[in-house]
């Protein structure tokens, strides 16, 4: 999910009830996945928590992997919300969903390592995501320094899941983490995009646009 400052302004559409889903669905889902790997960390320890395959079988979280993954399909209908509103469709909205559908699929279909942590932290940023849209949505004004803590929650999560990445590189020899070079090479390339794209989107939607404002 893509949040944005142009997402924010233009004709008003009332989004409160798909807001309110999302919200529930991901604060429940980063509860339930959350305790199994902080579950798996406590007991087990961090590496074997990003190692383990776990997280794919086990049965509590699996219907949330799965549920994850599938979610990936609904969430292109942002773009529909923003051609509702009126709004430009940018490269980073689109390429955003439709990359992390394509990796959420791959990733649960070969089990990859370090799944559970890339799907608890997207789990986690989305609750505040969605409570976020669910406010304004409700109709309340909500302080542009909210829509930029989150734009830099999902900053910090591309570079957590570039280091979970560097992390595997290490342990990739090790017997307990089976990861390939192909799990690794794809989940990075996507990530580091992310990192470039999403850290362009806030200089130019929140320093630059400061600047100006303060100039003039």
């Amino acid at each position: 999910m893509f949040l944005g400052a142009e997402l924010h302004e233009g004709p008003v559409v009332s989004w409160a009830q798909p807001s309110d889903l999302w919200f529930s669905c991901s604060a429940i889902g980063s509860h339930r996945t959350w305790k199994h790997m902080a579950s798996i960390a406590s007991s087990m320890g961090f590496k074997q928590s990003v190692c383990d395959q776990s997280f794919y079988v086990h049965h509590i979280s699996k219907f949330w992997a799965y549920l994850f993954a599938m979610s990936k399909v609904l969430e292109l209908g942002d773009t529909v919300f923003i051609v509702l509103r009126k709004q430009k469709l940018i490269f980073l909205h689109w390429y955003h969903h439709i990359a992390t559908l394509i990796y959420a699929w791959y990733a649960y279909k070969e089990m990859v390592p370090g799944g559970g942590w890339f799907t608890v932290m997207n789990f986690s940023v989305h609750t505040f995501m969605y409570s976020y849209y669910s406010v304004r949505a409700a109709g309340f004004r909500v302080p542009r320094y909210i829509a930029m803590t989150i734009t830099v929650s999902q900053i910090l999560q591309m570079l957590i899941a570039l280091i979970v990445n560097v992390l595997l590189v290490f342990w990739m020899e090790d017997k307990v983490c089976p990861v390939t070079w192909s799990n690794i090479s794809i989940s990075f390339l996507m990530y580091f995009s992310y990192l470039v794209l999403f850290c362009n989107f806030f200089f130019k939607a929140y320093l630059t646009g400061t600047q100006k404002s303060k100039g003039e």
